[in-house]
């Protein structure tokens, strides 16, 4: 069984998060320590502890949360551009072991990033 994140517990209502969509496979919500002006979660309902632990079976979804973040975006008025970002592991910036991307936007964006 997997370990219980905080990611677990917003999908399954036991703690609060601000919910901007959600769908059979996905949720998103913002983030409570956001770093642009928009910064949403969006997360697979199937816990995947981090992209490189993700499989071929796993390609569809891997492929939804992206058109989700996509429509998300345009959804908060980001024609102008934004950023997804995916951490994975601990040198990668990853602080919960559940896969999600990060939609940042807002403002303009640096290069590199990190």
């Amino acid at each position: 069984m997997p370990t219980e994140t905080i990611f677990s517990k917003i999908i399954n209502r036991e703690i609060p998060a601000d919910i901007v969509y959600e769908d059979d496979l996905s949720l998103a919500f913002r983030d409570v320590n956001p770093q642009a002006p928009v910064h949403i979660l969006v997360i697979p309902k199937q816990p995947i502890p981090m992209v490189a632990d993700a499989v071929a079976a796993d390609q569809s979804l891997l492929g939804h949360l992206l058109l989700v973040a996509a429509q998300i975006a345009k959804a908060e008025g980001l024609a102008k551009g934004f950023r997804l970002v995916i951490n994975n592991g601990e040198d990668g910036g990853q602080s919960v072991p559940h896969l999600h991307v990060h939609i940042l936007g807002g403002r303009s964006m640096q290069w590199p990033p990190g």
